[in-house]
């Protein structure tokens, strides 16, 4: 039977994060709107007739830079060549961009055989935070109407403007809350934390110095009580590091951030949390 791949439906896209799920990628809980909102083309399935075997997102930002991750065959169809197949098929799709990823290290050689190199390592780091005391003076909640000002700091600190994905992420939802820094009416931080199958997750977190950041992480920490805190650390961010390091956290697994085509100049020392794994 002939694999057959194409655009995701937000149907496929659930079943998709139910195997990152099952993967232990621990999504959120409501990360498909947002994820769709920014290229509803960029959510590929593959299918044998009605039964799909697996999947990959490569989200287009704009016409020069596009963000791989999902890339999963399902056990059952693993050994045959249907990922090899979805895995073209996902790089085809962005055809002429650079392309980032954040993958397991031990697929490091895999994916340079498809051009990738290598840029840095991550690690998402994990802990329970009790005891922090929320500072309220500048961080106060991101609203709908402040988006301009959202996507004009956050293109700072990515390779391309996502105001599709951050229209989406920024509305009202009882299971992510974005919090931002301001100082004299400018935008110097901010953040979301994020309900998700374990816990909750904090990303992205960008901020102009480590000690917004952890005024910001003070009050993301909140809706999160007593349950386990992951967020994903650039591993160039020392002081991001170190941060995480004082506060508790321990590192769960790496990743290694590569790219198809030039890399893009990012103040990593401004990214204290990326935002998803699948969407850079």
């Amino acid at each position: 039977m002939k694999l057959d791949i194409r655009p995701m439906s937000r149907a496929d896209l659930e079943a998709a994060l139910i195997w990152a799920r099952d993967e232990g990628w621990n999504p959120g809980l409501d990360d498909v709107g947002p994820f769709l909102a920014q290229d509803p083309s960029g959510f590929l399935m593959g299918w044998l007739g009605t039964v799909r075997v697996g999947c990959i997102s490569v989200v287009k930002y704009g016409t020069d830079f596009a963000f791989l991750g999902l890339y999963i065959v399902h056990p059952a169809h693993r050994g045959k060549g249907y990922g090899k197949a979805i895995w073209d098929a996902g790089i085809a799709s962005a055809q002429g961009r650079t392309i980032g990823l954040d993958g397991v290290p031990a697929q490091k050689e895999n994916y340079a055989k498809s051009g990738f190199a290598f840029a840095y390592r991550s690690a998402r780091w994990g802990g329970t935070l009790r005891g922090l005391v929320a500072t309220r003076s500048y961080v106060r909640p991101v609203t709908p109407d402040e988006l301009d000002a959202v996507a004009a700091f956050d293109r700072r600190h990515m390779p391309a403007s996502r105001e599709n994905f951050l229209a989406a992420w920024l509305a009202p939802s009882a299971t992510r809350q974005t919090e931002g820094y301001f100082e004299d009416g400018r935008l110097r931080g901010y953040g979301t934390v994020r309900r998700c199958v374990t816990g909750w997750k904090i990303g992205p977190l960008f901020a102009e110095t480590p000690a917004i950041a952890e005024t910001l992480l003070s009050t993301l920490v909140t809706p999160a009580g007593t349950d386990p805190l992951f967020i994903d650390v650039p591993g160039p961010n020392t002081a991001a590091v170190e941060m995480m390091r004082r506060l508790g956290f321990t590192p769960a697994f790496e990743t290694a951030r590569m790219y198809l085509g030039p890399a893009p100049a990012l103040p990593l020392e401004q990214v204290f949390g990326v935002t998803t794994l699948e969407l850079g």
